[in-house]
């Protein structure tokens, strides 16, 4: 029997912790598959989907950027993602094997702050793509007070916010920031690779809290300048680890072993 395997793609992906996570687990409860990462270009994306849905040994696939709005037009759309989120970073076999997508991010992001009351709270959001969307719906639900969008084109992060509903404003990647109670790191800037991010952090309370979705490298720019505030932080691979997480009991029916956390990290990390 052909062993059966997940993949998460991206352009680029040699980054990618995923593999290590979903192997870790998997060698951990001993299931008999294997977790890949999968480089596609934009125009491969197509000619992907159409071989993986031909192969029977593959349970899905995570998809990170730039794939995670096109992903859409490949797979099916039951939970109405296109509407809410309007990114996937998962596409998965149903029952009957046709493929759906879905989005893990919003639960992933959701989690570390979980415990915190952000009723009424001012957050600013770096980015209005694939995973920006997904913590804007999260937010949503938050029940934040208002929400600044720093994005290169504006326009469209206001349309998000009109989208989701939700008060605030939209304003150059260059302004300066308000003092707000939480800020989130949603774009690449900063990623290894990528074009820095340049941010004066001083208008924030010292009770501020930074979030920066970035794992790679894990002590961003952004959170070392953080930690010189003594501001409280959030990095990457907590958002990471808890979207794969959802993502591993979809594709394998299973739930990982959250308790192996702290060794994760560690594994991560070293």
């Amino acid at each position: 029997m052909t062993q059966v395997y997940a993949e998460v793609i991206g352009d680029p992906i040699a980054h990618s912790k995923s593999p290590v996570i979903h192997n870790f687990w998997l060698k951990h409860l001993e299931i008999d598959a294997e977790y890949r990462a999968h480089h596609v270009r934009p125009e491969e994306l197509a000619a992907y989907f159409a071989a993986r849905r031909a192969d029977p040994a593959w349970r899905g696939c995570n998809i990170t950027l730039p794939h995670k709005q096109a992903a859409l037009d490949h797979v099916g759309d039951p939970g109405g993602v296109r509407e809410s989120i309007g990114a996937i970073n998962l596409a998965a076999r149903d029952e009957r094997g046709d493929l759906f997508g879905t989005n893990t991010d919003a639960g992933g992001f959701f989690a570390p702050i979980s415990g915190m009351d952000m009723a009424g709270a001012h957050v600013g959001l770096i980015g209005a793509g694939g995973a920006a969307r997904a913590v804007l719906f999260a937010l949503s639900r938050l029940e934040v007070g208002r929400v600044t969008i720093f994005n290169r084109t504006p326009l469209k992060a206001a349309g998000l916010l009109a989208q989701f509903g939700l008060k605030g404003d939209a304003v150059p990647l260059d302004a300066p920031v308000p003092p707000v109670d939480l800020l989130v790191n949603a774009s690449a800037l900063g990623m290894a690779g990528q074009a820095p991010l340049d941010i004066d952090l001083a208008p924030l309370p010292d009770e501020a809290i930074v979030y920066d979705i970035v794992y790679a490298p894990l002590e961003t720019d952004l959170l070392s300048r953080a930690h010189a505030r003594g501001l409280e932080t959030v990095d990457g691979l907590e958002m990471l680890i808890g979207q794969a997480a959802i993502a591993f009991e979809i594709l394998f029916d299973t739930a990982p072993p959250r308790d192996l956390d702290e060794t994760l990290r560690e594994k991560l990390t070293g």
